[in-house]
């Protein structure tokens, strides 16, 4: 039985918060004949606290997670996007650096390693050490820094000497990858931009579990009443810097301005700009927008259903691609307005046919944007059943990852 370990430093365990992707990945390939062992560490990434490593011990000896756990020290950080988060990320690199040279506790080393990048340090170390065991690893390849945190810092010169650590550890584990997944052709593509490399790349969408969404979204519909008069229009995601949530409750003022009070603007989760947001919208006194806050995974689907439209909403500097919500969108079945400026997925909206792309940041294209599907109930009810189709083709974790089992079934024979 071949060994995999899989490095990440964002995963949702039992009883978290955060992205499900990579504790999908270990069980997925755990189930396809694969020994895993999940590493990861002892800071959760979306509560901003340590772990409690303890408890999830016991929840090992209860037989909760089919796959092995193993946890690297990581101080912690309280922002998404400062220093004390790179310093964290340091600290995380050189501790799985001993992990992986103390060996596993049965004494048999990894017969490849997977690691997500970013963070490009831990990343870093994995690729090193495989290079040097001649083990393979491959890249899941599922954001880009520092081309994201220029987003939030970008003063010329300074953010170059800030960033020049993070461009130099993402070089130096392209050069190394023996194969990459990208979670959009972007960032799969990614590695071979500035070197030719000779490797197998495959596109594998974060996507979801379309029987889990379907079922919370059963589950909780009675959690999430909704008056037959309401047109409701829906945000689910990091309440951040990259995100156009302002416009958003802009278009909410706007389109009441036009005579639509029916029209309610949702905004699902939290994240650092959401009071200040909220204050703009009670300032504003626009009352048909709601700062739902974090909602668990079966209620989010329950609003995604509920909904009538969906806003992919991004600023115009944002280096996105496809999200990691773009699948939990689609298998809600309903039209997206998306105003992310990823070529890619631009591209993706208009030959799928599941939306429509207008310009970030303008108040009054949005509202019209809105206004137009509020209005085309034809229109907009034809983009829904195609964004389910595409849902249920290439964003179904079941399928999709048949594609990762295969690669990694290819490098480690």
């Amino acid at each position: 039985m071949k060994k995999i370990a899989i490095i990440t430093m964002g995963v949702k365990l039992k009883g978290e918060k955060g992205y499900t992707r990579f504790g999908y990945l270990a069980e997925f390939l755990t189930k396809a004949g694969f020994q895993v062992d999940l590493i990861t560490t002892s800071f959760q990434h979306w509560e901003k606290a340590q772990r409690d490593l303890q408890k999830i011990q016991e929840d090992i000896k209860a037989g909760e997670y089919p796959f092995g756990l193993r946890f690297i020290y990581e101080p912690g950080y309280k922002k998404n996007v400062d220093l004390a988060r790179i310093r964290s990320h340091r600290i995380a690199a050189k501790n799985l650096q001993k992990m992986l040279e103390a060996k596993p506790e049965d004494g048999k080393d990894y017969d490849l390693l997977y690691a997500e990048i970013p963070p490009n340090d831990v990343a870093r170390v994995a690729a090193e050490y495989g290079a040097a065991h001649n083990i393979p690893f491959v890249a899941d390849v599922n954001d880009l820094w520092p081309e994201a945190m220029r987003m939030v810092l970008d003063v010329p010169v300074v953010s170059d000497i800030l960033f020049h650590p993070l461009q130099r550890d993402a070089e130096k584990v392209y050069s190394l990858v023996s194969g990459v997944v990208g979670t959009s052709d972007e960032y799969r593509d990614r590695p071979f931009k500035n070197q030719k490399r000779n490797v197998p790349k495959i596109t594998v969408y974060v996507g979801n579990e379309i029987e889990v969404f379907d079922k919370g979204a059963e589950d909780n519909k009675e959690l999430v009443p909704k008056r037959e008069e309401e047109f409701w229009v829906s945000f689910a995601g990091t309440i951040g810097t990259s995100y156009d949530i302002r416009t958003m409750v802009l278009a909410g003022e706007e389109l009441v301005r036009r005579g639509h009070p029916e029209i309610k603007i949702k905004i699902l989760g939290g994240g650092p700009m959401k009071e200040e947001l909220e204050e703009l919208a009670n300032t504003r006194q626009v009352y048909n927008v709601e700062f739902v806050g974090y909602a668990p995974y079966g209620k989010m689907a329950a609003y995604l259903k509920q909904s009538d439209v969906l806003v992919n909403s991004f600023v115009k500097k944002a280096p996105q691609s496809i999200v990691t919500k773009i699948g939990d969108y689609l298998a809600a079945g309903k039209a997206m307005i998306n105003t992310c400026m990823s070529p890619e997925f631009r591209e993706k909206v208009e030959a799928d046919g599941f939306g429509v792309n207008i310009m970030p940041e303008d108040v009054k294209i949005l509202a019209d944007a809105i206004e137009d599907l509020y209005e085309k109930e034809e229109k907009r009810l034809e983009m829904g059943r195609k964004a389910r189709q595409i849902a249920e083709e290439q964003f179904d974790r079941p399928k999709a990852y048949q594609r990762i089992a295969k690669l990694i079934t290819e490098l480690t024979e």
